[in-house]
């Protein structure tokens, strides 16, 4: 069979990699893909063009799509290919919006009685700035939409809320994403990402995952599309799933029939574990980007069965299990990321990388018959070992043997999962 992956980033070289263990997959296309990408055949169109990705599938004998970032999904991808007669794993639009507006996704965990943060929903900047004014410190500003992760803005005084304000309400540093934001309270307590496979009947979570957001080592700097990951979340205890399952991905899965949005795909839970128990701070309707590069090489079923089982509403029917292991993956990036960067500087990478790590590459292009940096998030380095300890020496080592000028990565990724396992 033929395949197709929607997208371009190191989440999609993961997919990408998974999906070339199975046997009955004869080519794989990505499109657009990246130069790091040597598992497919890269084709240069764009993600969110949704006439030129179903004339690409039709012409190509493609039968099965994938389907991987939030913006193609927004805009009705999978509905269009679906329509076109090629399967996908990917929620339709109605489903994606739980990530294509915050609002959406805050007032349907208001209604059906989902654990959240307090929250406010203002259109207009004078009015939030008002409110601002009374609410107690930090507070958390979101722009309502899609924003590459970055459109979350944590406020310690109302000076800097009323900055944020500014820069999303009326700079539109986020452009469209910005014309509504949520106001919520500052949650505090570790944070767990848990992606799952659904098909809207079965829920199925998948290994735990902890995110390094900020820029700089410490937590400190300014957020980004994350940093690197871990995998497992030593705060995801079993106790803390049983909750989640009960009180956060089972209602949700059922709110969203309810308001006739099933959906099928890979849901994200973004969770805060406070003294109250776990509380959502964000869905995503797709693969988190790094959490995906450590979650995918600790599953031990195949992946594209999965999918099809997704798609075709049999979930319950496959035995999804995983490996007993720690994963750790480190991103490099270009020095100024999240802001300004310079790129264009030949990457060099190990042939066999140490402790048979991975290496996803995401921001990099073909120039002068060589591989160059594209992108602010470069390539991630994924290791896996028995411990996490080992999988973060190991991760970091691997990461030692690529090259790039301007390579620039934190050096505390998983510093707080091993000292929360006494590691």
């Amino acid at each position: 069979m033929n395949i197709i992956v929607i997208g371009s980033g190191g989440r999609e070289h993961a997919i990408i990699k998974k999906l070339r263990e199975n046997p009955e997959i004869d080519r794989i296309y990505a499109l657009p893909g990246n130069a790091g990408m040597k598992e497919a055949d890269c084709v240069p169109v764009g993600a969110k063009d949704i006439p030129a990705v179903v004339a690409f599938a039709q012409s190509h004998d493609i039968g099965f799509a994938v389907v991987a970032p939030d913006d193609p999904l927004v805009l009705g991808m999978v509905d269009a290919l679906e329509e076109a007669g090629i399967p996908c794993f990917g929620p339709v639009a109605a489903a994606a919006q739980i990530e294509g507006s915050k609002v959406f996704a805050k007032n349907l965990m208001k209604k059906y009685g989902i654990p959240t943060a307090d929250y406010a929903v203002f259109d207009s900047v004078s009015e939030a700035r008002a409110y601002c004014r009374t609410a107690k410190t930090p507070i958390v500003i979101k722009a309502d939409g899609l924003a590459l992760g970055k459109g979350v803005l944590i406020c310690q005084t109302v000076e800097e809320a009323d900055d944020a304000l500014r820069e999303i309400m009326e700079d539109r540093m986020f452009g469209d994403s910005g014309s509504r934001v949520v106001i919520e309270e500052f949650l505090e307590g570790p944070e767990v990402s848990v992606l799952s496979f659904t098909d809207g009947k079965t829920v199925v979570p998948m290994i735990s995952s902890m995110d390094h957001k900020r820029a700089g080592d410490g937590d400190t700097g300014l957020n980004t599309g994350g940093m690197g990951t871990i995998a497992p979340n030593p705060y995801y205890t079993p106790a803390v799933a049983e909750r989640c399952m009960k009180e956060i991905f089972l209602p949700t899965i059922r709110a969203m029939n309810e308001e006739g949005r099933t959906f099928r795909g890979c849901l994200y839970f973004g969770l805060m574990i406070t003294k109250d128990g776990p509380k959502v701070i964000e869905y995503n309707c797709r693969f988190g980007d790094p959490e995906t590069q450590v979650v995918l090489p600790l599953l031990d079923t195949d992946l594209f069965t999965i999918m099809q089982a997704v798609r075709n509403g049999t979930l319950a029917d496959v035995d999804i299990r995983w490996k007993d292991a720690s994963a750790c993956c480190v991103i490099l990036a270009s020095e100024g990321y999240p802001k300004k960067y310079a790129t264009g500087f030949p990457i060099t990478l190990p042939e066999n990388p140490k402790h048979s790590a991975q290496i996803y590459v995401a921001g990099a292009k073909w120039a002068d018959g060589q591989i160059v940096t594209s992108g602010g998030r470069v390539l991630g380095v994924t290791a896996v070992a028995p411990t996490l300890e080992e999988a973060v020496k190991n991760a970091y080592e691997a990461a030692g043997d690529v090259h790039f000028e301007n390579a620039y990565m934190r050096h505390d990724i998983g510093t707080r999962a091993l000292a929360a396992k006494g590691e």
